[in-house]
């Protein structure tokens, strides 16, 4: 499906609909009139396998109590094992309410208050969050922008965990928001050493859908042939790459029998919500038939990242845009003409445009923006515009 396909097809106007994105702006940027391309979901309908299956359902009239059939698990394995190579057995899943629920809910099971968690920013704040909320003990291992491209020192990364004695590790992959596809080399470094000083590893998978060019995802219990499988905690969902955030829906894979008894004992003790029946519904008709509206999404994206690059290379040279092996969601580094503490008032008070700024990720990256690409080519370029035109205002 061509780009401009895909646009006519399913983009659709959110305003007024009670979408954070568009109608929130006021509560959470103090100005309804900016252009929103911060949190990540899409101005995009969903696959129309999924609005065919959700139709079907809701028009079905009864409502009541449901269980996850087997033919989610059938389709769950399917998808990951034609796409990364990685055979899910049911008896690994277990069913979340999203990715971000299921880090507290693995915070609370696996470690105790006080105990050192461990993240790689810039990272999606959450992270932060979950760790803060429940009163572990942060610890950092901060990245490296060498030109662009994000990379982890290593052997920050395991002082950090001997400094501090870390139990957990919560790994961003792809991560969010550098762009990056680790490779597996780097992935079996970072498992390495969690090995070596016995760290739990929760592995944040949920933007595995989106990569570009040669970057290959690898899911974490793949490494190494499977080396470190047995201390992995994995968690995805199909929300972010079909736009269902909404819906509530996330899987948990667990290989590790006691670690899976745990989180049992743990989840019929403190977890008593039930199924979203909507939720799975939308998730299995995605990976049932949403393969085409992937790569065509995927294609607006890449051609989105395109023009702000080629743009803002060509007006503004001094900005720097890092670059995207993965997510939707790059980031652009402002600090070649601006101080890090007057973007904010470039960005929104000049150009009038609603994003994550980078200190949300991480103290050290204020200056830096993210964007979210998977909207409207016209929103792409209207904030592109904007930004260039208030940067030759400053000259």
């Amino acid at each position: 499906m061509d780009i401009q396909t895909f646009v006519d097809r399913y983009y659709v106007e959110r305003k007024n609909t009670n979408s954070t994105k568009w109608d929130l702006l006021e509560e959470r940027f103090g100005d309804a009139d900016l252009l929103p391309i911060w949190v990540a979901d899409m101005e995009f309908k969903a696959p129309d396998g999924v609005i065919e299956a959700l139709t079907e359902r809701v028009q079905h009239g009864a409502y009541g109590y449901s269980f996850i059939p087997d033919t989610y698990y059938d389709t769950y394995s399917n998808w990951m094992e034609s796409r990364f190579g990685y055979k899910v057995e049911k008896e690994w899943c277990r069913p979340a309410t999203g990715v971000v629920s299921a880090l507290y809910w693995f915070m609370n099971c696996y470690t105790e208050e006080g105990d050192a968690v461990i993240i790689t920013p810039p990272v999606y704040y959450p992270f932060f969050n979950v760790i803060k909320d429940l009163d572990r003990k942060l610890v950092t291992a901060d990245m490296t922008d060498n030109d662009g491209r994000f990379e982890l020192d290593f052997d920050l990364f395991e002082q950090r965990i001997e400094e501090n004695d870390v139990k957990l590790f919560i790994l961003c992959s792809p991560h969010n928001p550098a762009g990056r596809v680790w490779t597996e080399v780097e992935l079996e470094r970072m498992l390495a050493i969690c090995e070596k000083h016995d760290v739990l590893v929760i592995a944040d998978e949920i933007h595995q859908d989106f990569t570009y060019g040669e970057h290959a995802h690898t899911p974490a219990p793949l490494v190494a042939d499977g080396k470190y499988a047995d201390r992995i905690l994995l968690v995805n969902a199909a929300s972010k790459s079909f736009n269902l955030p909404g819906l509530l829906h996330a899987n948990i894979v667990i290989q590790n029998a006691e670690l899976r008894r745990q989180f049992d004992n743990y989840a019929g003790q403190h977890i008593k919500s039930e199924k979203n029946i909507l939720g799975h519904i939308a998730t299995q008709a995605a990976y049932e038939t949403g393969e085409e509206w992937l790569d065509g999404l995927k294609s607006v994206i890449l051609s989105n990242f395109d023009y702000l690059k080629t743009q803002l290379a060509e007006h503004i040279p001094e900005v720097k845009v890092c670059k995207l092996e993965g997510t939707y969601l790059p980031m652009i580094d402002l600090r070649g003409f601006l101080a890090p503490e007057d973007v904010k008032d470039f960005i929104q008070g000049k150009c009038k445009l609603a994003v994550d700024y980078g200190e949300w990720f991480g103290d050290a990256y204020q200056g830096y923006v993210r964007l979210n690409l998977a909207t409207h080519p016209k929103f792409v370029e209207e904030a592109v515009n904007r930004i260039v035109t208030e940067y030759k205002k400053l000259k």
